[in-house]
């Protein structure tokens, strides 16, 4: 009998012999039929109808069941050539010449493989969404594995149809390969790559640095960007150098933008970003393009109750103060000139870059009428306007637009005492006055009412003379005297030591309201005073009677002498 291979090997020496030994076992291996559970490495030699031929390295082939290759659509995703994984199915029905073979339980068994080494490793694992199941969704990870509602998003989803029939990326959150229970959630998995971005975004920019981002969603105090990872917060207020009411006016959700980050920190993971920054500051040359004196159309943007500020282009905003919309001083209120939305011609009046300020006005387009009144008006002349305010010094009388008039009280009468303008004028009445005085330089012009009549006191002292006796009513009294009031307007006094029976110190016994006459004893037309006296007449009127008393006794003694001299002429005869 020949020799075995063993037997020959056992002559060989003991090294040359063991190697020897070993490659003639893995020649022969083949020859072995392959064992239960072990996953083999198939070469497809054939596709047919109901199964698939493999070459798995054995003197067999080995039969596959083409459904092991069907996808849900009824196509078969296997050709000639793949390799594909395989084991050794003792269940299934014995084909004569075949091995009987399974690649959904390889297929499965690697799979569990992975899924065990991807759930030690918290590794992300490849999945499809395969439908809806109460609570959650199936999704297939090489086998079925749930994934509860919950887990399919960073926030509450009420649309988990929308993932159906989609890959997606999932972490193990729970496996236990005896009892073929899988468990994943895409939230983590989403979690995940967000820490890694949102790392890799950090590290990647800096302050100063331009970045690009995708408009994540609009709130009324800015946009949140999407920087592939973390989102920046782009405040309205950076978002343009011009007036930006909300961010939807410059902005959309989806819309791809370059921003300049502002202010970067990394440890609180916050990004503030800024649109205008791109740009250079119009203000950094306001002073150049808006010089004083200069005339420019802009657009009112709004309307507050001191004046109205007025775009004069992006960025670039000047205030229109109330006193500077017109020449009158009646305005009540900015609106009463201009409304939101009007094209207005505006005159810079004053650029302070630092403060971010323009000084604008609107009368300034028009001549100042007070530099021209001393032409248009002179003093003593009668003018009329309306009573714009009222004080308790005074009334403010409008003649022309821009141009006021102050009426002192002392102006409004020459008889009465007038405490407060109001007893003689009304707000809004028209009114005719003199003019007093004009300042221009300051702004000033003095009215008088009083003047459109003859001065009393003047009339007075052109009609009376020291020494008249006049009648008059005692209008007021006082320690040292009494005022008479002698025409409408016209006071004088009366002294005590000018009225009979009164001591100087002494309060004069006349009576209010009695009425008597008076001798003028001093006039005094330049501080308007009248010196009275009862006294006076009381002296004339002795004087008086003793005149007539001489002047009788002289007519008596001249008729007695005439008597007896005719007496004498008589006897003589």
């Amino acid at each position: 009998m020949a020799d075995q291979p063993e037997d020959r090997l056992l002559d060989l020496p003991p090294t040359e012999g063991a190697e020897d030994y070993e490659h003639m076992l893995d020649d022969y291996s083949h020859f072995s039929p392959p064992s239960e559970g072990e996953i083999l490495q198939g070469h497809v030699l054939k596709v047919h109808e109901k199964d698939v031929i493999v070459d798995v390295g054995y003197k067999s082939e080995g039969i596959i069941p083409i459904s092991d290759f069907t996808l849900a659509d009824g196509s078969v995703a296997v050709q000639p050539g793949d390799v594909v994984d395989c084991m050794v199915d003792r269940h299934a029905p014995h084909v004569e010449g075949y091995i009987t073979l399974s690649h959904q339980r390889a297929a499965l068994l690697r799979c569990w493989d992975t899924l065990e080494k991807a759930f030690r490793e918290g590794l992300l694992v490849s999945g499809r969404v395969l439908g809806r199941i109460k609570g959650g969704l199936w999704v297939d990870v090489g086998t079925k594995a749930f994934m509860p509602g919950s887990h399919a998003d960073f926030r509450p989803s009420h649309n988990l149809d929308s993932l159906i029939g989609t890959d997606i990326a999932v972490k193990l959150v729970k496996l236990n390969r005896r009892r073929g229970n899988v468990v994943v959630s895409r939230k983590l998995a989403l979690e995940d790559d967000i820490v890694q971005r949102k790392s890799a975004v950090l590290h990647s920019i800096e302050e100063g640095g331009v970045v690009t981002g995708i408009v994540k969603n609009l709130t009324e105090y800015g946009a949140f960007i999407d920087l592939g990872g973390i989102d920046g917060l782009l405040h309205v207020s950076d978002m343009s150098y011009g007036r930006v009411g909300h961010p939807a006016e410059m902005l959309t959700v989806g819309q791809q933008l370059q921003a300049r980050v502002l202010k970067l920190d990394r440890d609180k993971e916050r990004i503030s970003l800024g649109l205008k920054q791109l740009a250079a500051d119009p203000w950094e040359s306001v002073v150049e393009r808006y010089p004083v004196g200069y005339r420019v159309i802009g657009r009112v943007v709004s309307i507050t109750d001191y004046g109205a500020f007025v775009e004069l282009e992006p960025g670039v905003e000047g205030l229109i103060h109330i006193t500077e919309m017109t020449w009158s001083r009646r305005l009540k209120h900015p609106s009463k000139v201009v409304k939101a939305g009007d094209n207005v011609e505006v005159v810079v009046l004053e650029v302070k870059t630092g403060e971010k300020r323009v000084s604008l006005g609107i009368k300034q387009l028009e001549d100042d009428p007070w530099t021209t009144v001393g032409h248009r008006y002179a003093i003593g002349s009668v003018v009329e306007g309306r009573v714009r305010k009222l004080t308790d010094f005074g009334a403010f009388i409008e003649i022309e637009e821009g141009i006021d008039g102050l009426v002192h009280v002392s102006d409004l009468s020459w008889t009465k005492r007038v405490k407060h303008p109001s007893e003689m004028l009304k707000k809004g009445q028209m009114v005719q006055a003199v003019i007093l005085h004009i300042d221009p330089s300051n702004r000033r012009l003095s009215l008088g009412v009083k003047q459109l009549q003859p001065d009393a006191w003047e009339t007075f002292f052109r009609s009376h003379q020291v020494g008249d006796i006049i009648r008059g009513r005692v209008c007021r009294s006082s320690n040292f005297g009494v005022f008479v009031e002698l025409a409408p307007g016209v006071e004088g006094l009366c002294h005590n030591s000018e009225i009979p029976g009164t001591s100087r110190h002494e309060e004069a016994g006349m009576p209010v309201g009695e009425e008597m006459d008076f001798k003028i004893i001093k006039l005094n037309e330049a501080d308007k005073r009248i010196g009275l006296s009862v006294r006076a007449i009381a002296e004339e009127e002795e004087r008086t009677r003793l005149e007539d008393y001489q002047r009788q006794a002289n007519a008596a003694t001249t008729t007695l002498e005439e008597v007896i001299h005719l007496k004498g002429h008589g006897e003589g005869r």
